[in-house]
């Protein structure tokens, strides 16, 4: 219970005024949330993979006598970053916390913007890391097409809008 005291404060840092607000575990237990957010782990799973594998690449041409740009190491340690904060957000937005949700869905829309203009700046990257960066964005893409699915969404919505959450028997 002590962890869990720690993650609500940190819930508190990260998820401003909305960091109370959870939606009902009818809602966050629906097979289409699930099956989303099954989707979306698998997909932040495959960001960890690309991001540790850009650091890996980065040592072993290192370690070969290579220069590694700073511009590399900085990219490597900034994505494992944003995918270890996404995983955090992905986790407490599958305990029903809406700021979890609002944030992973942020996210997921504006770092691939960022990452693929960062891509397109000639001679900042070598190949390999640009190559690196388009995948990364896609599959955040994909990531914020789950989040932003009309089920999501309304599942997510702020308390007292028009509409109610989908029923759990709604296809």
């Amino acid at each position: 219970m002590a962890l869990e005291d720690l993650f609500l404060r940190l819930d508190r840092i990260a998820g401003g005024r909305q960091a109370g607000v959870r939606v009902p575990d009818e809602v966050v237990q629906h097979p289409r949330t699930r099956r989303a957010f099954r989707w979306i782990g698998w997909l932040l799973a495959a960001e960890l993979v690309i991001g540790l594998g850009a650091v890996v690449i980065a040592v072993v041409l290192a370690l070969n006598g290579v220069e590694v740009p700073f511009a590399v190491w900085m990219r490597s340690v900034v994505v494992l970053g944003m995918t270890a904060t996404l995983f955090y957000f992905f986790w407490r937005a599958t305990l029903g916390w809406r700021w979890g949700y609002q944030r992973l869905r942020l996210f997921s829309q504006i770092f691939p913007v960022i990452t693929l203009v960062m891509a397109a700046i000639p001679g900042l990257y070598p190949g390999w890391m640009i190559t690196e960066q388009i995948i990364f964005s896609l599959i955040m893409i994909g990531i914020a097409d789950f989040l932003t699915s009309d089920h999501m969404r309304d599942a997510f919505r702020r308390s007292g809008s028009a509409e109610s959450p989908e029923s759990p028997d709604r296809p």
